[in-house]
């Protein structure tokens, strides 16, 4: 049984909870980010990945000229965006680069206070492999990313949105991540005898139901398919549009057919609200009205701002303020769950 004096004096969870939380904080940014990135156009104005030199951006009109000419020899200038000015494309590679940027600088805010802690042995007994996970998630999201960039250089005009997904979710997995641990740790510094909080079944299965919800909003993105149908609740004057075009094998339309991906978002969406309501309802019942009640808010807006969007034809704040809800509805889900899991020697 761990005793309170086995705790060494040393090991603060309370820094280490803010630390986490101060970089869950980075990773919704870089979701916004994302999201600008993605509604702009702007994800494929850099073609190359430079890890470390590539945070230098252009300085001079013969750099901006190089990065320009670079731009030029890849399929969407060649058939989207051709006779495009050299300050239409500063325009775009703003976002790239600073989406691109905030990604090293997050990957900073988790190594080297990691290596930091641990060498210093701060880590409470158990969290070094935790967060050393969060830290190599960090960089494989990174990886990813330039995966998902490299699949728009060469005979695509845009991603894969199936890359773009995986890049989404394994960002939000990272989010979920460091939520949890710096829920934890909090716990920890309230009190030396906290345990390590349990993901009850039922809260699983509505942060399952929520990521794959995500998931779909990630396709919906990457194909372009909130623009299919701009009406709501039908899909022009019908629930689903009989005439629309199917391929083979069937199980395809889910993921690659713009009409039926868009037609899963609207009504997974109500699916999976109600899984998190359960799981606020859930919190509040545990001791936990506050962030209880934030959870079923904000799954709440998260549903107007989905329509909104739809009626606004993807107007660029309203999709924006939509993906941000997103990653805060996640936060949410994942302390009510962490809430109701919550537990003492």
């Amino acid at each position: 049984m761990l005793q309170a004096s086995s705790l060494p004096a040393r090991v603060r969870p309370a820094t280490l909870s803010v630390w986490l939380f101060v970089a869950a904080a980075l990773v919704v940014a870089m979701v916004i980010i994302g999201g600008i990135t993605r509604l702009t156009e702007s994800g494929l104005s850099i073609t190359q990945w430079k890890p470390l030199t590539g945070i230098i951006p252009p300085l001079n009109a013969a750099q901006w000229q190089a990065e320009f000419d670079n731009y030029k020899r890849i399929p969407e200038y060649q058939q989207l965006n051709r006779g495009m000015t050299l300050a239409g494309f500063q325009a775009i590679f703003f976002w790239e680069y600073v989406h691109r940027l905030l990604g090293r600088v997050v990957g900073m805010v988790y190594l080297l206070p990691f290596l930091y802690f641990w060498a210093r042995g701060r880590l409470p007994r158990g969290y070094a492999p935790r967060i050393g996970a969060l830290v190599a998630l960090i960089v494989l999201q990174g990886a990813i990313g330039w995966w998902m960039v490299s699949s728009g250089l060469t005979k695509r005009t845009d991603v894969s949105h199936i890359r773009l997904a995986i890049h989404l979710v394994t960002a939000l997995t990272l989010l979920a991540g460091t939520v949890w641990t710096a829920l934890d740790l909090r716990d920890l510094a309230a009190t030396r005898l906290a345990r390590p909080a349990r993901l009850r079944a039922f809260a699983a299965a509505a942060l399952v139901l929520l990521f794959t919800q995500i998931l779909f909003g990630a396709f919906t993105a990457g194909l372009d398919a909130g623009y299919a149908f701009s009406s709501w609740p039908l899909m022009g004057d019908e629930i689903f549009p009989a005439a629309t075009p199917m391929t083979d094998p069937m199980w395809r339309n889910a993921i690659d057919n713009p009409i039926v991906v868009q037609f899963i978002h609207r009504w997974l969406a109500f699916v999976a609200a109600a899984g998190i309501v359960a799981l606020g309802w859930r919190a509040i019942r545990a001791g936990a009205p506050r962030i209880g009640g934030i959870a079923i808010a904000l799954v709440a807006g998260q549903i107007l701002l989905g329509i909104a969007t739809l009626l606004t034809g993807v107007e660029i704040v309203v999709a924006v303020a939509h993906q941000a809800n997103a990653a805060l509805l996640l936060i949410a889900a994942i302390a009510a769950a962490h809430a109701v899991g919550r537990r003492t020697i």
